[in-house]
């Protein structure tokens, strides 16, 4: 039985001019669920053709974070116990609402404020106004767990500049604000404190201004970024052909950065590494978001019904935590060398669009 009186894990209202948003599980960081994706959707449509909603912003409650991403103990618990069309359909309506909010006809504003990663960036990369802020810590960490970036990600690390799309999709890397707006995951920074004036500017506010003029008010020049201080190298180990290549670059290079990333990679699952560097070159040349998705949703598929490292790594680092995981194969000379085709080519049962 569920609690009638529990809070709702979406709250959907309008407030002015703005059609508002807000995941609402603050306990778990706003990870995303079935129904939350249903709720967003919902709304999404009725207010395509509201006339009083101009303007709709999303964003999370509490203040860790926008959203930590999808619940992956439900995904893990799915999978384990048989019922991987539900996760199939998790995928699907959470790519089709990815698809929405950059297809959408009216402005969407996002405010990754805190902890935005894997599904929180499905929200809030593909929004027309993306805004971050000091304490914004985004990434797409999934080889962490043995799996693929996804919701779009790829799309957007395939447009980062030089070979930093390869580096944060391998490595899971967190970026800070000023990475985020030089990577293309953001447009533009806010303090924290001033969000709340953001809010109502954007709701009330009565002359025409778009909501792009309105951010800019509020907007506040970072400390610039330090990646490209690390692109030279990043770039030339990163644009190997192989995750092998790539790890033996690093290597080569002497430094304590290019050594320590070899480290993290050395110890990451295989086969995800091979597929995520197949995926963020793939969707380097598709001419959208929606080509890229689904991409992803066969990669997706792919770890869920035809290999173990995606269980394994959510056991091993979120279920029982021991943070030991045991990839299949466990290291990359054991990996088959067509492991990336073979995700690639996977025929999902359902399709996506």
């Amino acid at each position: 039985m569920t609690d009638s009186t529990a809070a709702p894990r979406v709250l959907v209202r309008t407030e002015g001019a703005l059609g508002r948003l807000t995941l609402n599980r603050p306990e778990a960081i706003n990870a995303l669920d079935l129904g939350m994706i249903a709720q967003l959707t919902e709304a999404l449509t009725a207010w395509v053709h509201d006339t009083d909603v101009q303007i709709v912003l999303i964003d999370g409650a509490g203040d860790r974070g926008m959203c930590a991403g999808g619940d992956v103990r439900a995904l893990h618990q799915q999978i384990v116990s048989g019922h991987a069309e539900e996760t199939a359909r998790f995928f699907r309506a959470e790519y089709t609402l990815n698809a929405m909010i950059a297809e959408y006809p009216k402005p969407v504003v996002a405010i990754a404020d805190g902890i935005t990663m894997g599904g929180g960036i499905g929200l809030a990369g593909h929004a027309a106004i993306r805004i971050v802020t000091e304490r914004s810590k985004l990434a797409m960490p999934e080889t962490r767990i043995g799996f693929t970036p996804d919701v779009g990600g790829t799309w957007l690390l395939g447009r980062a500049p030089g070979r930093f799309g390869e580096y944060f999709a391998l490595t899971g890397s967190t970026m800070g604000a000023a990475d985020a707006v030089h990577l293309g995951f953001a447009d533009h920074v806010v303090p924290s404190d001033r969000l709340d004036a953001l809010r109502e500017a954007l709701a009330y506010r009565a002359d025409p201004t778009g909501p792009s003029e309105i951010v800019l008010l509020f907007d506040e020049t970072p400390d610039p970024t330090e990646l490209p201080t690390s692109q030279e190298w990043i770039d030339e180990a990163f644009s190997a052909p192989t995750v092998a290549e790539i790890i033996e670059r690093l290597q080569a290079q002497g430094s304590t950065d290019a050594a320590a990333t070899a480290d993290l990679l050395g110890g990451l699952a295989p086969t995800a590494l091979v597929v995520t560097l197949d995926a963020v070159r793939e969707a380097r040349g598709f001419p959208g978001l929606r080509a890229a998705l689904e991409g992803e949703y066969r990669r997706v598929l792919w770890f869920v019904n035809q290999h173990p490292d995606l269980v394994e790594g959510i056991r091993a680092q979120l279920v029982d935590k021991d943070r030991n995981p045991k990839w299949d194969p466990p290291t990359l000379a054991e990996l088959d060398s067509d492991a990336g085709a073979g995700a690639r080519d996977y025929v999902p049962e359902h399709p996506l669009f």
